[in-house]
């Protein structure tokens, strides 16, 4: 058997996602992007740091150089997390924490504001904030609460600092999605579920169906850019924990931990130019088929029907 078969094989038996796969691609030796650098003195945003990935995210680019910018919602809750970011910077460097509910479309506004005032240039952003809801919520924007943390946050913040990444070539923005994407279908007519039953895994699911769909788009529609999705694997952070403990307990021997799955976000931030132009989705630094099975497959109308649809619901272009 030789490598690609097996590396397609680790995915199509799920071993792929564990921390068996990772280590079997070789990639355990540099967990956390130590091996590369050329990040000094550039901007790296990361949402969701006050723990787990984007915490081990901002851990990877500190080490890769970069100037890193950690937004939470609680930044007191969010204080042993800058240190342990603080530790992995350069003395002279240390990481910069901003508040901001990615949730709140007001919250967000006032924060890329603020962010693009003070800092001119951004080289990386990156999306890992995300939530598993457990109930139907709503925002006071009106919005179900997972596709307003997962989607619409999301895209109205990138596109709040297009200028800003386009001051420093060559910007990527990375976003976390989730293999939970593979069963689920776009419903391009119904973009919160509101007509649907809920259910926190076909929620979840759908929102990152669409944040891969949504970067694809953008990587088509926003020149100057470069855009990527991600699955960063079965990680054991407080979210996964807290979502799906009968899955945590059942996998617990083979989760990765945070490092590991950041590790290819800190590679997609670093990573040559050319090779994130199509928008592609990754996992354990390469590139995957963003469907598994036909009957998820999305039509092009449905591609842009979703993307004017979260524009119009976030007043973004």
């Amino acid at each position: 058997m030789n490598v690609l078969s097996l590396d397609d094989w680790l995915d199509r038996t799920l071993i792929g996602y564990s921390a068996l796969g990772y280590r079997w691609r070789g990639l355990g030796h540099d967990a956390g992007g130590r091996v590369r650098s050329g990040l000094e003195g550039h901007a790296a945003l990361v949402t969701g740091a006050g723990g787990g990935i984007g915490e081990a995210a901002c851990i990877g680019l500190a080490r890769a150089g970069a100037v890193v910018h950690m937004v939470v919602r609680d930044a007191r809750r969010a204080e042993p997390a800058r240190e342990r970011v603080a530790r992995a910077a350069p003395p002279d460097v240390p990481p910069r924490v901003h508040v901001c509910d990615v949730s709140r479309l007001e919250s967000v506004r006032a924060f890329a504001g603020a962010f693009a005032a003070a800092e001119p240039r951004l080289r990386v952003l990156v999306h890992d904030a995300s939530v598993y809801p457990t109930r139907r919520e709503r925002t006071p924007d009106g919005l179900e609460v997972t596709f307003a943390t997962n989607v619409a946050g999301p895209f109205l913040l990138t596109s709040l600092l297009l200028g800003t990444l386009r001051a420093d070539p060559p910007a990527r923005v990375v976003t976390v999605s989730s293999g939970g994407m593979y069963s689920s279908r776009l419903r391009a007519d119904d973009l919160q579920l509101d007509r649907a039953d809920f259910s926190g895994g076909a929620f979840y699911g759908h929102t990152k169906r669409l944040q891969v769909i949504l970067s694809e788009a953008a990587a088509r529609r926003c020149p100057g850019v470069s855009f990527v999705a991600m699955h960063p694997g079965w990680v054991d952070t407080p979210g996964l924990r807290r979502a799906l403990p009968r899955f945590r307990a059942a996998a617990r021997r083979v989760l990765r931990d945070p490092a590991a799955g950041a590790d290819t976000i800190v590679w997609l931030a670093t990573a040559p130019e050319p090779a994130l132009r199509d928008g592609g989705f990754w996992h354990d630094r390469r590139p995957r088929p963003r469907h598994r099975v036909p009957w998820t497959r999305e039509t092009a109308p449905e591609r842009e029907r979703a993307w004017s649809e979260v524009a119009r619901l976030t007043g973004a272009g």
